[in-house]
């Protein structure tokens, strides 16, 4: 049975207090746009969230083991955030199983 990952109100305080200092923000977002322009880039689990859910094909892996990640409602805070940076913020709903999951299967569409 899968957990669904943004069902849980802490979950959701967790993400929204995700402290964001401008200039990390801007550093991931700089990575965001610079990852987005090659279209042959590898994607990886320190890809930003908001590139990954752009390539439908990982859309779909991420959404197998997170599902609705793009419908929470702090997304915006943390959508040029890699999944490792956010996991540690998700109070365990993020785990390293499913992180495993979502690499291998990143890793297969290379």
């Amino acid at each position: 049975m899968k957990l669904a990952l943004f069902s849980a109100p802490f979950a959701l305080i967790a993400l929204s207090t995700l402290p964001l200092s401008s200039a990390a923000l801007a550093d991931h977002q700089g990575s965001a746009a610079h990852s987005a322009e090659p279209a042959a880039a590898k994607l990886s689990l320190d890809t930003p969230i908001e590139v990954l859910l752009a390539d439908e094909r990982a859309k779909a892996i991420v959404e197998a083991q997170i599902p609705g990640i793009d419908q929470h409602p702090a997304y915006g805070q943390f959508k040029a955030l890699s999944l490792k940076t956010v996991q540690p913020f998700s109070q365990g709903l993020i785990t390293d199983e499913m992180l495993a999951k979502i690499a291998e299967g990143l890793a297969a569409l290379s």
